[in-house]
Protein backbone atom coordinates (compact mmCIF):
# COMPACT_ATOMS: atom_id res chain seq x y z
CA UNK A 1 0.00 0.00 0.00
CA UNK A 2 1.18 3.54 -0.81
CA UNK A 3 1.35 5.06 2.55
CA UNK A 4 2.46 9.27 2.53
CA UNK A 5 4.12 10.49 6.03
CA UNK A 6 4.61 14.23 6.34
CA UNK A 7 7.06 15.67 8.55
CA UNK A 8 9.24 12.43 7.86
CA UNK A 9 12.83 14.38 7.38
CA UNK A 10 13.78 13.59 10.79
CA UNK A 11 12.48 12.35 14.31
CA UNK A 12 9.65 10.28 14.78
CA UNK A 13 8.39 10.94 11.22
CA UNK A 14 11.65 9.40 9.65
CA UNK A 15 10.74 6.71 12.19
CA UNK A 16 7.65 5.97 11.34
CA UNK A 17 8.57 6.80 7.15
CA UNK A 18 11.30 3.74 7.72
CA UNK A 19 9.25 1.13 9.34
CA UNK A 20 6.69 1.56 7.13
CA UNK A 21 9.20 0.91 4.37
CA UNK A 22 10.63 -2.03 6.21
CA UNK A 23 6.87 -3.30 6.68
CA UNK A 24 6.41 -3.28 2.50
CA UNK A 25 5.09 0.06 2.00
CA UNK A 26 5.34 2.54 -0.55
CA UNK A 27 6.43 5.52 1.17
CA UNK A 28 6.21 9.14 0.06
CA UNK A 29 8.42 10.88 2.52
CA UNK A 30 6.95 14.56 2.97
CA UNK A 31 9.24 17.34 4.52
CA UNK A 32 9.37 21.17 4.85
CA UNK A 33 12.89 20.55 3.32
CA UNK A 34 13.47 18.07 -0.26
CA UNK A 35 16.90 17.46 1.16
CA UNK A 36 15.70 15.97 4.69
CA UNK A 37 12.97 13.67 2.58
CA UNK A 38 15.42 12.80 0.24
CA UNK A 39 17.65 11.95 2.95
CA UNK A 40 15.26 9.12 4.55
CA UNK A 41 13.56 8.15 1.03
CA UNK A 42 17.07 6.79 0.13
CA UNK A 43 17.78 5.16 3.34
CA UNK A 44 14.24 3.34 3.01
CA UNK A 45 15.25 2.13 -0.62
CA UNK A 46 18.74 1.20 0.31
CA UNK A 47 16.95 -1.26 2.58
CA UNK A 48 15.57 -2.87 -0.08
CA UNK A 49 12.25 -0.41 0.08
CA UNK A 50 10.60 2.03 -2.05
CA UNK A 51 10.80 5.58 -1.46
CA UNK A 52 10.30 9.03 -3.16
CA UNK A 53 10.77 12.34 -1.46
CA UNK A 54 8.35 15.29 -1.40
CA UNK A 55 8.82 18.94 -0.34
CA UNK A 56 5.59 20.76 0.93
CA UNK A 57 4.74 23.11 3.88
CA UNK A 58 1.74 21.08 5.11
CA UNK A 59 0.12 24.16 5.81
CA UNK A 60 -0.38 25.97 2.40
CA UNK A 61 -2.96 24.72 0.80
CA UNK A 62 -1.82 25.22 -2.78
CA UNK A 63 1.72 23.88 -1.89
CA UNK A 64 -0.16 20.44 -0.54
CA UNK A 65 -2.26 20.44 -3.59
CA UNK A 66 0.12 20.51 -6.33
CA UNK A 67 2.54 17.63 -3.70
CA UNK A 68 -0.61 15.46 -3.61
CA UNK A 69 -0.66 16.02 -7.51
CA UNK A 70 3.02 14.85 -8.32
CA UNK A 71 1.94 11.79 -5.65
CA UNK A 72 -0.57 10.85 -7.53
CA UNK A 73 1.13 10.82 -10.90
CA UNK A 74 4.37 8.99 -9.42
CA UNK A 75 2.95 6.74 -6.82
CA UNK A 76 -1.01 7.12 -6.94
CA UNK A 77 -3.22 7.58 -4.00
CA UNK A 78 -1.89 6.96 -0.69
CA UNK A 79 -4.11 4.12 1.14
CA UNK A 80 -2.05 5.35 4.50
CA UNK A 81 -1.79 9.05 5.04
CA UNK A 82 0.38 9.38 8.60
CA UNK A 83 -0.17 13.31 10.10
CA UNK A 84 3.25 13.78 11.83
CA UNK A 85 4.34 16.99 10.68
CA UNK A 86 4.88 19.43 13.48
CA UNK A 87 7.22 21.81 15.76
CA UNK A 88 7.69 22.54 19.00
CA UNK A 89 7.97 26.04 20.65
CA UNK A 90 8.24 26.84 24.50
CA UNK A 91 7.21 30.17 26.29
CA UNK A 92 5.26 31.36 29.00
CA UNK A 93 2.12 31.68 28.09
CA UNK A 94 1.92 35.46 28.49
CA UNK A 95 4.79 35.63 26.21
CA UNK A 96 3.59 33.35 23.30
CA UNK A 97 2.93 36.00 20.82
CA UNK A 98 -0.02 35.47 18.62
CA UNK A 99 2.18 34.71 15.02
CA UNK A 100 3.49 31.84 17.24
CA UNK A 101 0.13 30.77 18.51
CA UNK A 102 -1.02 31.15 14.84
CA UNK A 103 1.87 29.30 13.58
CA UNK A 104 1.60 26.32 15.96
CA UNK A 105 -1.87 25.52 15.03
CA UNK A 106 -1.19 26.52 11.13
CA UNK A 107 1.32 23.00 11.10
CA UNK A 108 -0.51 21.01 13.26
CA UNK A 109 -3.59 21.64 13.09
CA UNK A 110 -4.81 23.14 9.53
CA UNK A 111 -2.30 20.59 8.37
CA UNK A 112 -3.82 17.79 9.62
CA UNK A 113 -7.10 18.82 8.06
CA UNK A 114 -5.53 20.28 4.60
CA UNK A 115 -4.06 16.64 4.62
CA UNK A 116 -6.61 14.49 5.30
CA UNK A 117 -9.13 16.88 2.85
CA UNK A 118 -7.12 15.96 -0.35
CA UNK A 119 -6.27 12.64 0.73
CA UNK A 120 -9.92 10.91 2.57
CA UNK A 121 -11.51 11.26 -1.34
CA UNK A 122 -9.95 8.43 -3.08
CA UNK A 123 -9.67 6.39 0.08
CA UNK A 124 -13.73 6.87 0.28
CA UNK A 125 -13.87 5.42 -3.39
CA UNK A 126 -11.69 2.50 -2.79
CA UNK A 127 -13.79 1.87 0.49
CA UNK A 128 -10.57 1.83 2.71
CA UNK A 129 -7.98 3.21 4.06
CA UNK A 130 -5.87 4.16 7.23
CA UNK A 131 -5.29 7.69 8.84
CA UNK A 132 -2.90 8.31 11.95
CA UNK A 133 -2.78 11.32 13.37
CA UNK A 134 0.64 12.16 16.09
CA UNK A 135 -0.65 14.14 18.67
CA UNK A 136 0.73 14.53 22.38
CA UNK A 137 0.18 13.57 25.37
CA UNK A 138 0.33 16.96 25.93
CA UNK A 139 -2.72 17.52 24.05
CA UNK A 140 -4.12 15.32 27.49
CA UNK A 141 -2.54 16.71 29.77
CA UNK A 142 -1.22 20.04 28.88
CA UNK A 143 2.44 21.61 29.98
CA UNK A 144 3.49 24.11 31.21
CA UNK A 145 5.07 27.38 29.12
CA UNK A 146 3.24 24.76 25.91
CA UNK A 147 -0.17 25.67 25.99
CA UNK A 148 -0.48 26.64 22.35
CA UNK A 149 1.46 23.29 21.54
CA UNK A 150 -0.50 21.70 23.86
CA UNK A 151 -3.88 23.31 22.65
CA UNK A 152 -2.65 22.36 18.54
CA UNK A 153 -2.64 18.80 19.91
CA UNK A 154 -5.48 18.43 21.75
CA UNK A 155 -7.14 20.05 18.76
CA UNK A 156 -5.68 16.73 16.56
CA UNK A 157 -6.68 14.05 19.32
CA UNK A 158 -10.65 15.89 18.99
CA UNK A 159 -10.45 15.94 15.10
CA UNK A 160 -9.32 12.15 15.34
CA UNK A 161 -12.27 11.37 17.02
CA UNK A 162 -14.98 13.22 14.99
CA UNK A 163 -13.45 12.04 11.37
CA UNK A 164 -13.73 8.33 12.54
CA UNK A 165 -17.12 8.96 13.98
CA UNK A 166 -18.26 9.88 10.29
CA UNK A 167 -15.77 7.95 8.24
CA UNK A 168 -15.11 4.44 9.89
CA UNK A 169 -18.39 2.96 8.10
CA UNK A 170 -17.38 3.90 4.80
CA UNK A 171 -14.13 1.36 5.27
CA UNK A 172 -11.65 4.38 6.91
CA UNK A 173 -9.96 3.62 9.96
CA UNK A 174 -8.86 6.89 11.81
CA UNK A 175 -6.74 6.92 14.90
CA UNK A 176 -3.95 8.93 16.77
CA UNK A 177 -0.82 8.05 18.53
CA UNK A 178 0.29 10.48 21.29
CA UNK A 179 3.68 9.99 22.36
CA UNK A 180 5.17 11.28 25.49
CA UNK A 181 8.50 13.01 25.41
CA UNK A 182 10.59 11.43 22.57
CA UNK A 183 14.49 12.00 21.87
CA UNK A 184 14.40 14.26 18.90
CA UNK A 185 15.44 17.50 18.06
CA UNK A 186 11.80 18.87 18.54
CA UNK A 187 12.04 17.72 22.47
CA UNK A 188 15.80 18.58 22.21
CA UNK A 189 15.01 22.42 21.91
CA UNK A 190 13.38 22.84 25.23
CA UNK A 191 14.94 23.76 27.87
CA UNK A 192 16.96 21.59 29.94
CA UNK A 193 15.00 22.36 33.17
CA UNK A 194 11.90 21.05 31.43
CA UNK A 195 13.28 18.15 30.31
CA UNK A 196 14.82 17.12 33.80
CA UNK A 197 11.67 17.95 35.76
CA UNK A 198 9.43 15.68 32.92
CA UNK A 199 11.61 12.92 33.05
CA UNK A 200 11.65 12.78 36.97
CA UNK A 201 7.68 12.42 36.32
CA UNK A 202 7.56 9.42 33.96
CA UNK A 203 7.38 6.15 36.08
CA UNK A 204 9.36 4.51 33.41
CA UNK A 205 12.47 7.64 34.04
CA UNK A 206 13.14 7.58 30.48
CA UNK A 207 12.35 9.05 26.96
CA UNK A 208 10.56 7.19 24.64
CA UNK A 209 13.21 6.83 20.93
CA UNK A 210 11.62 7.24 17.35
CA UNK A 211 11.67 3.95 16.57
CA UNK A 212 9.83 3.01 19.41
CA UNK A 213 6.49 5.22 18.53
CA UNK A 214 7.42 3.85 14.58
CA UNK A 215 6.34 0.34 15.88
CA UNK A 216 2.84 1.85 17.47
CA UNK A 217 2.44 3.51 14.13
CA UNK A 218 2.94 0.44 12.18
CA UNK A 219 1.05 -1.40 14.46
CA UNK A 220 -2.25 0.71 13.57
CA UNK A 221 -1.19 0.28 9.80
CA UNK A 222 -1.63 -3.28 9.80
CA UNK A 223 -4.72 -5.80 10.21
CA UNK A 224 -4.07 -6.41 13.72
CA UNK A 225 -5.82 -2.69 14.87
CA UNK A 226 -8.98 -3.63 12.67
CA UNK A 227 -10.64 -2.64 15.85
CA UNK A 228 -9.33 0.37 16.81
CA UNK A 229 -10.91 3.30 15.26
CA UNK A 230 -10.97 6.83 17.20
CA UNK A 231 -8.28 5.32 19.81
CA UNK A 232 -5.80 7.41 20.90
CA UNK A 233 -2.55 5.05 21.54
CA UNK A 234 -0.16 6.46 24.35
CA UNK A 235 3.71 5.20 24.24
CA UNK A 236 4.35 8.19 26.97
CA UNK A 237 6.52 6.10 29.40
CA UNK A 238 3.63 6.31 31.89
CA UNK A 239 3.32 10.28 32.06
CA UNK A 240 -0.59 9.24 30.86
CA UNK A 241 -2.51 6.34 32.03
CA UNK A 242 -6.31 5.64 30.89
Amino acid sequence: MIALVTGAGSGIGAAIAERLGREGHEVAVNDLHLDAAETVAMRIRDAGGSARAYAADVSDEAMVNAMMERVGAQMGAPGILVNNAGFGHQAPFLEIEPADFDRIFAVHVRGTYLMTRVCLPAMLAAGQGIIVNVASQLGQIGGVELAHYSGAKAAVIGMTKSLAREVSGQGVRVNAVAPGPVNTPLVEALSDEWKAAKRSELPLGRFGEPAEIGGVVAFLCSDDAALFVGQTLGPNSGDVML
